[in-house]
């Protein structure tokens, strides 16, 4: 998964259904549903899509972050998109994010975020307070690749950010960032040095101040499929804001490096993640990380990177492909 050029997606959300009409579906033959088929909603356009994001409020609208495509929105739940982002000078998104707290409040984080032969860099944070009509760059210039970004649910302007870095050369601006006053501002809050880059960053939605964030150390090469990958990375978590971190390890194999998690938003001691080190495994735990299992060796948990799990009608997370 990690040492290839392609990254498939995981997108897994559900439609919350009233009482009634869950009932009457119960008794539905299953056979009547035989016919129904997937159909791709759009927006046709060329390249990955990196990021999908959503909010509780609004079940019809969502919007995605394309790698060289910019920001998409619909407000008709995909019958119908629009480009938001044209008028920037990076088309380039690797995560995007809504506000819990404030539908009109999107960040977006420009640069692929991947480690992969082909990719496409941007130029830092970008933040919109109308839904995605306007948007202002904020800063994270250097970062090159902003792999994740996780918004307080309680406030708007409290995010961190996972900044993968170069990906062909060592830089500073990279690892977990926090600021406080709606990316006017940002200070490193986790980080090795500059060859180790923040992968992922996820806030407990019943704790904000207990933050997951996970390193990854790795370098693509001026050619075709060249890759190198450190040692360097590591799960971490914080239960002070990001003040302090500690490492999690307990369960998890030796060497970890590149992890993706998410936690169950209906109990946040349940956390799940592909973990990556001389392999790739799926793990969970039902401590809040202070020790894990492998609760598969089948490859097809694993094979899409991103890990998702949802509280509908509220869904949003980072997709990779």
């Amino acid at each position: 998964m990690l040492r290839t050029s392609s990254i498939r997606a995981a997108l897994a959300f559900l439609i919350a259904a009233p009482v009634g009409a869950a009932a009457q579906q119960s008794r539905l033959d299953a056979g009547l549903l035989n016919e129904l088929r997937w159909r791709n909603i759009g927006p046709m356009r060329g390249g990955r899509t990196r990021s999908a994001a959503g909010h509780a409020s609004q079940p019809y609208t969502f919007y995605i972050g394309v790698v060289n495509g910019g920001v998409w929105k619909t407000t008709d739940a995909g019958r119908t998109w629009a480009s938001l982002f044209d008028e920037q000078p990076t088309q380039s998104i690797g995560a995007l994010v809504v506000a819990p707290s404030n539908a009109s409040v999107l960040y977006a984080g420009s640069g692929e975020g991947l480690q992969r032969p082909d990719l496409s860099i941007g130029d830092g944070m970008y933040k919109s307070t109308d839904a995605g009509v306007t948007w202002r760059h904020l800063g994270l210039r250097d970062a090159q690749q902003i792999a994740a970004i996780a918004v307080d649910p309680r406030d708007a302007n409290r995010l961190f950010v996972a900044a993968l870095g170069h990906p062909y050369a060592a830089n500073p601006e990279r690892g977990i960032y926090l600021s406080t006053d709606g990316g006017e501002s940002f200070k490193p809050v986790l980080r090795k040095d500059d060859n180790v880059g923040g992968n992922d960053v996820d806030i407990d939605p019943s704790n904000p101040m207990v933050v997951y964030a996970n390193l990854w150390e790795s370098r693509q090469g001026p050619w075709e499929n060249a890759a190198w990958l450190g040692t360097g990375g590591g799960l971490f978590k914080s239960t002070d804001g990001g003040s302090t971190w500690k490492p999690l390890t307990n369960g998890l194999p030796e060497g970890v490096n590149q992890v993706n998690l998410a936690i169950a938003p209906s109990n946040s001691q349940r956390l799940y993640a592909t973990v990556a080190s001389s392999g790739v495994g799926f793990y969970r735990s039902d401590d809040a990380g202070e020790s894990w299992t492998r609760i598969t060796m089948t490859r097809g948990p694993w094979d899409a990177l991103a890990v998702v799990t949802c509280q509908c009608p509220s869904w949003t997370r980072r997709i990779q492909t």
